[in-house]
């Protein structure tokens, strides 16, 4: 009988997603940008990376250009020995811009409310209740800069999308 084993040992046979691609290859851009990789080795190592199966096959392209982890590699889980994670700007950007448009979009309505009913009883934009425009300038501004980041979250999103679309084809089963 063997004694526990280790989750993290044979993890190199597990089959990697475009994400974990997405990551060695930025982690072999990275490289290229501090003269660790040439052009050449770049170029071919973004092709083998593009069709690595496995976290053992990305493992392989970074292996020579990644600085030694501080935990041993069989403990180390499969991702963490390719690259960092990703920026969490870059993942889920309609979400985010949903959020942050959301955000501003209730401090807009709040300003309105409380310029409304608290300053300026008899309505908004009276000339002798200045705090009450104030407060309906920057709702004003406010609702500008939710629109502001609805349209960068929906510009990322299409340049994602859009990046995707431009990789090549996976090999077919009888490909090597």
């Amino acid at each position: 009988m063997t004694g526990p084993q280790d989750p993290a040992v044979g993890s190199d046979r597990l089959r990697a997603g475009h994400a974990d691609r997405e990551q060695a290859i930025e982690a072999l851009k990275n490289a290229f940008v501090h003269g660790r990789l040439t052009k050449d080795e770049l170029d071919a190592r973004t092709g083998q990376a593009l069709a690595a199966r496995t976290y053992g096959d990305l493992a392989a392209l970074t292996a020579d250009i990644l600085p030694a982890p501080a935990v041993p590699p069989a403990a180390a889980p499969p991702a963490a020995r390719l690259a960092s994670p990703p920026a969490p700007a870059r993942r889920w950007p309609l979400a985010r811009a949903a959020a942050k448009s959301c955000g501003c979009l209730a401090f807009a309505f709040g300003l309105v409310l409380f310029a409304a009913n608290v300053l300026d009883p008899n309505g908004l934009g009276n000339p002798y209740a200045p705090w009450s425009t104030l407060c309906a300038v920057a709702a004003l501004i406010s609702i500008v800069t939710a629109v502001g980041f609805f349209t960068d979250g929906v510009a990322t999103s299409l340049e994602q999308r859009h990046s995707r679309k431009q990789l090549p084809p996976r090999p077919g089963p009888g490909a090597v």
